[in-house]
């Protein structure tokens, strides 16, 4: 694997496989790797004959109050793990490379609408910061494949959303979330948990699984969401949000859609921690 921080020399390297008629998947990752990053690298092999990885803490998705400096940073490990699952190239930029002119001079990508509920409301700014290092790192890798964790499902759909509206011939392969043994799915902020906090923080994907039961039988989603968020905070969370949206739109469900998805997030000790869960009625 050959780890690149130079944008003029990682497209030289695909240039290369671009005359050689390559296919090429892409993984963007902001480090401090986990088995879920793993799993993605590991689809676009399946995918692709070449497979382009970045690490890169990106500055402009950190809100105000939001401490980038303390994010995990894991360089060294994470190089073995990329070596390990068969990584092509580790694509290692600064900021100063990404941002030559600061973030205040910096132009930027902005999805309307399908970016500014949620984790969008919770952290503003924040899905402005993702698809402008997104669409700069597509424009830099020029993929044919992206893959991303279905873990952030509102990600995932703001990302296709702006590969549809700027007609990017990219195909967004979402990747099923991994998870440890008790539930809870694998993130890097779970470093932030303590051990009585990693015994707590379950409690959001049980309380999103007792929900994807309930909605079966019982329509009353905002009813079901509020007395589901009150069982996360019973649990020692907090919650920040819980609701049932339509799966595609992530506008709030109506009692005539089928294809649902449940998007949460709480707090549990110094970590945010989100999940959700894709659910079809009948």
């Amino acid at each position: 694997m050959q780890t690149i921080e130079q944008i003029s020399i990682l497209r030289s390297e695909i240039k290369l496989w671009r005359q050689q008629g390559l296919k090429i998947a892409f993984v963007p990752t902001m480090g401090n790797l986990h088995q879920g990053h793993i799993a993605l690298v590991e689809k676009a092999m399946l995918l692709a004959d070449k497979v382009v990885a970045s690490i890169f803490v990106n500055p402009m998705q950190f809100g105000i109050n939001e401490d980038i400096d303390n994010y995990p940073r894991t360089m060294a490990a994470d190089q073995e793990k990329l070596v390990a699952a068969g990584c092509d190239i580790l694509f290692t930029p600064t900021p100063a490379i990404i941002y030559p002119k600061g973030l205040e001079n910096q132009s930027y990508v902005e999805v309307p609408n399908v970016s500014h509920s949620y984790c969008g409301e919770s952290r503003p700014g924040h899905f402005r910061g993702v698809t402008t290092v997104v669409c700069k790192l597509f424009n830099l890798v020029q993929p044919d494949i992206a893959c991303f964790g279905l873990k952030d499902y509102q990600q995932v759909q703001v990302i296709q959303t702006m590969v549809d509206d700027l007609s990017m011939p990219i195909e967004i392969v979402p990747v099923a979330t991994v998870r440890e043994p008790s539930g809870l799915a694998l993130s890097s902020r779970n470093n932030y948990l303590s051990i009585e906090e990693k015994k707590i923080a379950p409690a959001l994907s049980q309380n999103i699984q007792w929900l994807a039961k309930e909605i079966q039988h019982n329509n009353d989603f905002i009813g079901l969401a509020k007395k589901a968020a009150g069982y996360i905070d019973n649990a020692g969370m907090k919650t920040d949000y819980i609701h049932i949206c339509h799966a595609r739109t992530l506008q709030p469900a109506s009692e005539d859609d089928k294809e649902l998805v449940i998007l949460a997030a709480a707090h549990c000790g110094k970590a945010r921690l989100i999940d959700n869960l894709q659910v079809q009625l009948t």
